[in-house]
């Protein structure tokens, strides 16, 4: 046995055992090359005098028995185990990203001697196994007395000369110690919670690790070919994940069930429709309805149904030939739903991925909580989906996005003769929660509402009638058009841009102007001095935060400027020009010590100078330059050097550049 690493710290035992719980369970968390691990067999029990064998042979019915003398010598100083110890010994499968092959292991943790060893189990044919006598790993966490009471945690390994590290399952036994011994001291002494389940923890690993790898090549082309201006990257593999998730669920739901139909499904806001296009080629039959047709909708071809339409909680987006509804990303109609779900038919099944919080009337505005605002909103779509009448499990994705947890929606808590009675209790829900959103304040953004009923109109929330809150609500059928919610507004078709970019021109160059003069005040004494030679610096001035900037406005220009997303710090850094923002933190930029960006230096690194040039002088002198019009001393940059035009005789159209 060779001792590879050690840590000494103040530790206790449920620390120690809690963060290799992680490792036995997460092994994903560590090692980012593993999908996953799939717990076969667990069994808690005292070692009998026969030892560990026994149990073993039970785990792994396919094990041999012929085990030579050196092989339990060897497992027997890894363990330590005696008749009586309290051990228990997991069966795992762990599941590589790539398409190499699944390794089994087992894990035998000993609680009286805070030692825990990992096996790994050589496969033969017909499912026959043996122990595999390289790669034998343990962490064992020793008590030592002296002046203070430390805890002395170690990685060991037998042979490591004939270690076999494929750089996946097996790293180098360098990376035990340096990267999994660090992982487990620092998930010994965290005490952080998680308010997230494990990712996911609804379905098999493995069928998504092989279903994932199959879509992922068969739609990597889409990455290419791209017409939209979103990251390619992020949303062709997101949804492909999504995807992936969703046709193993639903597989395991037909084996569940009996089912041999395909599920059908709507999705709701369905935005560039990839995930529909997915999942029909896929073979279940389904649309996807939004409010805006994008781009791509044309590339997909006829099979795949995509509707350009606004939807509206009403009887007329009812749904009652489909088995499920998907709600990815869908802001507004987010919490509407679990109730599209539950009115379409008994049957009907939900798939949520909350991203935006919305509320049924508008912006969701949580209550006085510990927990993150994104866990409320969690809370809040959950409660709306059991209120409706389902068991609401929820299951955390992997998909590039910090927004990854779905909520679903598959079983009813109540008999098809209760229908007409849980929707009057879903009616009277959606009535507390618009009196309870109007009670929260006028910033909670009712943007989605229309007058006669707009909060603004309504002074004292504790004495809005029950009129009021009927035509707010109503009820399934009060109305000619069905809709169960009146003045409900979807987003408008045409979607505006708020990046600060359709503001008049005029209306930010004065913006710039006052922010630029009181940057060049800051610390005036001291940019003042002479440089070399009795020459004088250029002032570049000093630096003020974001608060104070706004301080510099009046309220009229700072409303204007709250109406874009980002509001004063994107107009900022939309004139990279003049400023740099970091930190929260403003000055004026000094291209005089600016170096060329690392995207530049990719874009020009394979070409010829020629080529360098051309490049350059297609974007050259097509504005003029800010500092050589406004400040004080011009621009630190010479007319040769700097891109923009150093007066009106410079300036060249976009159109004369590219000839």
């Amino acid at each position: 046995m060779v001792t590879l690493a050690e840590r000494r710290l103040r530790l206790d035992a449920a620390g120690f055992w809690a963060a290799l719980d992680v490792w036995t369970r997460k092994p994903q968390v560590a090692n980012r090359r593993l999908s996953g691990c799939c717990l076969v067999a667990e069994r808690e029990t005292r070692c009998s005098v026969a030892g560990l064998w026994p149990l073993v042979e039970e785990l792994v019915p396919g094990l041999r028995a012929e085990l030579d003398r050196e092989m339990n010598e060897i497992l027997l100083a890894m363990t330590g185990e005696r008749a009586g110890d309290r051990l228990k010994v997991t069966l795992r499968t762990v599941i590589p990203k790539t398409q190499a092959e699944n390794c089994r292991e087992l894990v035998i943790q000993d609680f009286e001697n805070n030692t825990a060893t990992f096996i790994p189990l050589e496969r033969h044919i017909a499912e026959r196994y043996t122990l595999k006598k390289s790669n034998i790993y343990s962490f064992k966490l020793q008590q030592v007395k002296g002046d203070e009471l430390f805890w002395f945690i170690s990685v060991s390994t037998m042979c490591p000369e004939k270690w076999k590290a494929d750089g996946i399952v097996y790293p180098k036994p360098a990376w035990l110690s340096d990267v999994l011994l660090t992982k487990i001291v620092k998930w010994s002494t965290e005490n952080v919670k998680n308010y997230f389940k494990s990712t996911l923890s609804l379905i098999s690993v493995e069928k998504y690790n092989e279903c994932y790898h199959r879509l992922k090549a068969k739609y990597k082309e889409m990455v290419k070919i791209w017409p939209e201006v979103t990251n390619p990257e992020k949303f062709v593999y997101e949804d492909v994940a999504i995807a992936t998730y969703l046709l193993v669920l639903w597989e395991a739901e037909r084996s569940e069930k009996g089912l041999t139909d395909k599920q059908s499904f709507v999705d709701l806001g369905c935005g560039n429709g990839l995930l529909v296009h997915i999942l029909i080629n896929e073979g279940h039959p389904g649309r996807g309805i939004d409010v805006r047709k994008r781009k791509i909708w044309n590339m997909y071809g006829p099979q795949t149904c995509l509707k350009e339409c606004a939807i509206t909680p009403s009887d007329d987006f009812l749904f009652p030939d489909v088995d499920w509804i998907i709600g990815n990303h869908s802001d507004e109609l987010t919490p509407w739903i679990p109730v599209v779900a539950a009115r379409s038919s008994y049957s009907c099944c939900y798939f949520v991925l909350p991203c935006c919080f919305f509320d049924f009337y508008g912006k969701y505005c949580r209550k006085q909580t510990k927990s993150t605002q994104y866990r409320a909103y969690l809370d809040f779509i959950t409660e709306v989906g059991s209120t409706c009448g389902f068991k609401v499990e929820e299951d955390c994705l992997r998909i590039p996005s910090t927004k990854r947890v779905c909520l679903i929606g598959n079983q009813r808590t109540y008999s098809p003769s209760c229908e007409k009675r849980l929707d009057e209790e879903r009616t009277q829900y959606i009535r507390e929660r618009y009196s309870y959103t109007l009670s929260t304040g006028e910033n909670t953004g009712f943007r989605k509402m229309k007058d006669p009923v707009s909060p603004n109109h309504i002074t004292d929330c504790s004495v809005v009638e029950d009129d009021v809150i009927q035509d707010i609500c109503g009820d399934t059928d009060c109305s000619a058009s069905n809709m169960w919610v009146a003045g409900f507004q979807p987003r408008e078709k045409v979607e505006k841009v708020r990046n600060c970019a359709s503001l008049p021109r005029d209306f930010v160059d004065s913006i710039v102007l006052q922010v630029a003069k009181a940057l060049l005040k800051v610390n005036q004494d001291n940019n003042e001095h002479n440089g070399e030679g009795g020459a004088k610096c250029w002032r570049k001035g000093g630096s003020l935060c974001l608060k104070n900037v706004a301080d510099l406005l009046d309220s009229d220009t700072l409303q204007k400027l709250k109406k874009e997303c980002g509001g004063l710090q994107t107009l900022l850094r939309n004139n990279y020009q003049v400023f740099e923002v970091v930190h929260g933190n403003v000055q004026i930029r000094d291209w005089s010590k600016e170096k060329q960006s690392k995207q530049k230096e990719k874009q020009t690194k394979n070409l010829s100078p020629d080529e360098k040039r051309k490049l350059l002088s297609e974007a050259c002198k097509t504005r003029l330059c800010w500092f050589f019009v406004n400040h004080p001393d011009g621009c630190p940059r010479t007319a040769e050097k700097c891109p923009f035009a150093h007066g009106i005789q410079e300036l060249r159209s976009r159109a004369n550049s590219r000839k």
